[in-house]
C-alpha cells in the first residue's frame, strides 16, 4: 500500500473515532422541544450533543450509525489494511468496499445535518474517503480481474442482487417522491430540512451504479468485477447501519413502515451471502501489485 494512502486511511480512523464518540457521547442541551417548520410541520428536535438542532427521528438514525462504525465500519477497515499490506486480493476488495462506506456516510453527514461544530470533520472525512477510496480502485489492474476470480462465481445471482436492490431503493424513494410532485406538496419526513439528502445521494449514485454494476457483472465484463466487489463489500456496512437505524428509530417512537422494516433488513441478510460468495471465489493464491 501507498505510504500517502496509508497516512489518509490512519487519518479517517481517528477522525471517525472521534466524531462517532462525540455523536454518542455528548448529552450538553436542555433536551427535546417541539419546532414549526416553514412547510407548517411541527418537528421534535432532539435539543441534545452535538445534534441538538437535528430532528429525533434524524439523530436516532445518526446515533446508530456511529454506533455501526465505531463497532463495524472501523474494525473492518484495520482488518482490510493488514490484510492488504499482507498482498491479500481479498484484502483489497474488503478495503474498497469498506471506504466506500465512509465515502457515503461523512458525504451524508455533509450536507444533512444541521450545522455543528463537528462540520469540517465531516468535510474532512469525505475528503480523505474520497482520495483514499480512490487510490485504492486505481491499485487494481482492470483487465487481469476477471481472472482473480473462480470462473464459477456465480455472476447471474451476485449481478441480480445488485439490480434488484437498486430497483427496490429507487422504488422506494421514488415512492416517497412522486407524490409530493403530483400534488405540489412538501414530501412526508422532510421535517424541517430543507430537501432530501439520502434519497438525491441514492438514487443519483447508488441506483444507477448498482444497475449499471449488476449488468456488467453478468456480462463478465472486468468492470463489473471491479464494481460488484464495491458495491457488495460496502452493502454490508450500509445496510447494517439501515437496519441499526431501524431499530433505533422504533425505540423513539418515530414511525417506521412495514416495507422498511422487512426489506432493509432481509436485504442485509441476502448482502452477508453475497459478500461470503464473492470472497470464497476470490483466488486466494493470487496477491495484489504493490504500488511503488
Amino acid at each position: 500500500m501507498k505510504n500517502g494512502q496509508s497516512i489518509l486511511i490512519l487519518l479517517i480512523i481517528l477522525l471517525s473515532i472521534l466524531a462517532s464518540l462525540a455523536g454518542l457521547m455528548d448529552r450538553s442541551g436542555s433536551g427535546p422541544y417541539a419546532y414549526q417548520a416553514i412547510t407548517g410541520e411541527t418537528v421534535q428536535i432532539y435539543g441534545e450533543g452535538i445534534y441538538r438542532h437535528d430532528s429525533v427521528s434524524t439523530v436516532a438514525q445518526g446515533k446508530a450509525s456511529d454506533l455501526i462504525t465505531l463497532v463495524v465500519a472501523v474494525p473492518l477497515l484495520i482488518l482490510s489494511i493488514i490484510l492488504t499490506n499482507r498482498r491479500s486480493f481479498r484484502g483489497k476488495l474488503l478495503l474498497s468496499g469498506t471506504l466506500g462506506y465512509f465515502l457515503y456516510t461523512y458525504m451524508s453527514y455533509t450536507f444533512l445535518w444541521t450545522y455543528n461544530p463537528f462540520f469540517i470533520v465531516y468535510v474532512i472525512l469525505m475528503s480523505l474517503s474520497l482520495f483514499a477510496f480512490i487510490l485504492c480502485l486505481s491499485d487494481f489492474d482492470l483487465k487481469s480481474l476477471p481472472a482473480q476470480f473462480n470462473p464459477r462465481l456465480p455472476v447471474k445471482f451476485l449481478g441480480g442482487y445488485q439490480i434488484f436492490i437498486a430497483v427496490v431503493i429507487g422504488m422506494l424513494w421514488l415512492g416517497k417522491i412522486l407524490p409530493s410532485v403530483l400534488s405540489d406538496t412538501m414530501p412526508v419526513g422532510l421535517e424541517h430540512y430543507t430537501t432530501l439528502v439520502i434519497q438525491g445521494m441514492d438514487l443519483g449514485f447508488l441506483v444507477p451504479s448498482g444497475i449499471l454494476s449488476g449488468l456488467l457483472l453478468m456480462k463478465k465484463k472486468p468492470l463489473g468485477y471491479l464494481l460488484s466487489s464495491v458495491l457488495i463489500m460496502k452493502s454490508i456496512t450500509m445496510l447494517t447501519a439501515i437496519s441499526a437505524m431501524l431499530v433505533n428509530m422504533m425505540r423513539h417512537n418515530v414511525q417506521v413502515s412495514l416495507i422498511e422494516r422487512i426489506i432493509f433488513p432481509a436485504i442485509n441478510l441476502v448482502a452477508i451471502v453475497a459478500m461470503f460468495i464473492l470472497l470464497k471465489n476470490a483466488q486466494p493464491g493470487v496477491t495484489i501489485q504493490q504500488s511503488a
